[in-house]
């Protein structure tokens, strides 16, 4: 009887080590930049909530950024409307994810507090 055996060829583990690697950097340069998307979109659906007009809006979202450390966007930067007795803050940018050498990564995030 012959025995075969099963496994992975020292090339194959290589290349999966490559790939994961690839990934692994890949998923640190873009998961802070979505956690900073989702922790100001927290922020504009709960300021939403309590503010009355659009300086205590600007006023509560700058004091939140400086505890959450969100960078990225400026109180000037929200657009803030009325839709019935509901206010509405929005805001879309684009973050350059550098990724390694010449190549990065383009993503768009745009928010709103009616949770879209």
């Amino acid at each position: 009887m012959h025995n075969v055996q099963r496994g992975v060829t020292i090339t194959g583990l290589v290349v999966i080590l490559i790939i994961l690697s690839i990934l692994a950097l890949f998923a640190m340069k873009v998961i802070p930049s979505f956690l900073e998307f989702r922790t100001a979109k927290t922020a504009i659906e709960l300021i939403a909530r309590s503010s009355q007009n659009p300086a205590e809006v600007r006023r509560a979202f700058e004091n939140r950024a400086a505890i959450d450390n969100i960078q990225t966007i400026r109180p000037q930067d929200l657009e803030i409307t009325r839709e019935g007795n509901q206010m509405v803050i929005a805001f879309a940018y684009r973050k350059e994810v550098p990724l390694f050498g010449a190549v990065g990564l383009y993503i768009d995030y745009a928010a709103n507090s009616k949770g879209n």
